[in-house]
């Protein structure tokens, strides 16, 4: 693997951040993370989206101009990703100069094309949607199902895209490329929609929206919000209609498109026919993802559930918000609705984090430390036993499986899928220790079978210490140190010998990696929380 480029959507600057947009990020930057370990050119791209109506009103509620605005929710989104540990590699907005410039671009190319075309329309339109609905997509109230709101009567002299013009090719495309939408249940979906699909505004009259990107050869016309923000998945790599960048040559196509179900019909059929008629290739793959309910209820500001993904690792004083990414990328199958709740994540995350994973790696090298000082001697990595070599080779053997396993997984954007693999394997090394009783093999003074158990395990976790990394990068890092295990190991380069022979750690060097939130040692300033 070459090069891997992946996206987040875009984040709507009307207002701040919340556990939805940050359930996105954390699965996109795990995403990145788990392919660093595969190849050594990972470029993850994510931003904020600026323009329109919303802001346009926004704004002048708060007496403030538009950009203003942007430039303060802009900054939140960044403060809450830094606090999340999200890695991205750039961070697009788009009222940068260099995106309106090229986006300006775009829309002249395929108007000069015949791509583009003016047309006097009248539509319901939801500005929560940013787009024209059809009166058959309304509820039997005539509201908006996304937004449960009526959409306005807008009679407008617009330009119009010839959507239609490429509805063919797309299904075509769909049809032939089986894992192009993921979940690919959700590819029916979209062929669907294309079937009724019609040519669609890409400009508004500067009359009633005067945020927006000019049209280079008509100033009372704005550059509608797709043309303008499902550009940046090519503007941030620096495309243009004229002479594209390297940067643009060397990563496009996107490897894969994370984004909200709710926007999958602009991603599935909008920017592939864009793409299409700026005779660009498409992305290889689109994940849409569920979405986040509270309690088990949507998130709404009028049932006032609508939580900021910093409040949660400020209500349990988290040093570092590996437990809050874990539960959140794990919280859901595939493209599923999931859920947050204060019990189940304190509950989930002390079970596999710190009774199972933590404790795991704490006992082992405390006995290391206790019957050996802490030394890895030579003939723990020899035969000895003959039930205990058996027993280590499944264990060894599973490790090396799950490797693949979650591969696999991730190939097919299962984060939550792989997570569940990693704590498999967890239990399965647990067991392992249970059923070798490693402190009674010293008190029966069977030293060496005693080591090769602990050793054995000390193995397992480093290749668990590197799949864990990209959910919990804080506690894959610690529990590395601990091992002395090199982190930025390649997946494909993990053996099941990873533990040098010799001198490995003092008792002093021993820490938990995670504490459980409910511990009286977690309740403390002084804490080692995740």
């Amino acid at each position: 693997m070459k090069k891997f480029y992946l996206t987040t959507a875009i984040d709507y600057v009307n207002g701040a951040p919340h556990i939805g947009h940050a359930y996105e990020k954390i699965l996109t930057d795990i995403i990145a993370r788990h392919y660093t370990q595969r190849c050594d050119d990972v470029y993850f791209l994510t931003g904020t989206d600026e323009h329109g109506i919303k802001i346009q009103k926004t704004a002048a509620k708060k007496g403030i101009s538009p950009k203003q605005l942007c430039d303060e929710n802009s900054q939140k989104f960044k403060d809450a990703w830094k606090a999340l540990d999200i890695d991205y590699t750039k961070f697009i907005r788009t009222t940068d100069e260099d995106h309106e410039k090229i986006v300006q671009k775009i829309f002249d190319k395929l108007l000069k094309k015949g791509d583009i075309y003016k047309h006097s329309y009248e539509g319901l339109y939801c500005t929560g949607c940013e787009c024209f609905l059809n009166p058959k997509d309304l509820t039997e109230d005539g509201l908006c199902p996304d937004h449960l709101k009526k959409p306005e009567v807008v009679k407008e002299e617009n330009y119009f895209f010839k959507l239609t013009k490429y509805k063919d090719t797309i299904i075509k495309h769909i049809k032939e490329h089986p894992d192009f939408i993921v979940p690919e249940f959700r590819a029916n979906e979209v062929i669907k929609q294309l079937e009724d699909i019609q040519d669609i505004s890409v400009s508004r009259a500067k009359s009633n929206v005067k945020w927006g990107i000019d049209v280079l050869s008509d100033i009372e016309q704005s550059i509608y919000v797709w043309i303008d923000a499902l550009s940046n998945y090519i503007t941030a790599l620096g495309y243009d209609t004229e002479n594209p960048s390297e940067n643009f040559k060397k990563y496009w196509p996107a490897d894969v498109h994370v984004i909200g179900k709710d926007i999958l019909k602009f991603h599935s059929i909008y920017w592939p026919a864009f793409l299409l008629a700026l005779d660009l290739p498409l992305p290889k793959h689109i994940f849409a993802h569920g979405w986040i309910t509270i309690d088990e209820s949507k998130m709404s500001k009028s049932l006032g559930n609508v939580i900021s993904p910093t409040s949660v690792l400020e209500s349990f004083n988290l040093e570092h918000p590996d437990a809050f990414r874990y539960y959140m990328a794990t919280s859901a199958p595939c493209g599923r609705d999931g859920n947050y709740s204060d019990e189940d994540f304190k509950e989930k995350v002390n079970a596999h984090l710190a009774n199972s994973m933590g404790n795991l790696l704490n006992r082992t090298l405390s006995m290391l430390v206790k019957y050996f000082d802490g030394e890895v001697k030579p003939e723990f990595k020899l035969s000895g036993h003959p039930e205990l070599v058996s027993g280590s080779e499944k264990l060894q053997k599973k490790a090396l499986g799950t490797i693949q396993i979650v591969k696999n997984h991730f190939d097919n954007f299962e984060i939550a899928e792989a997570g569940l693999e990693i704590t498999s394997l967890v239990d399965a090394a647990n067991k392992y220790v249970q059923d070798n009783v490693p402190w009674t093999l010293a008190k029966e003074g069977k030293l060496t079978e005693c080591g090769q158990v602990l050793v054995c395990v000390l193995d397992v976790m480093c290749i668990i210490a590197s799949l864990i990394y990209p959910y919990c990068p804080n506690i894959a890092s610690d529990m590395a140190k601990q091992l002395s295990f090199d982190l930025k190991t390649k997946l494909d380069d993990l053996t099941s010998d990873n533990v040098k022979c010799g001198q490995l750690i003092s008792k002093e060097n021993i820490k938990p990696v995670f504490l459980r939130l409910d511990s009286e040692l977690a309740d403390k300033s002084t804490k080692k929380g995740a």
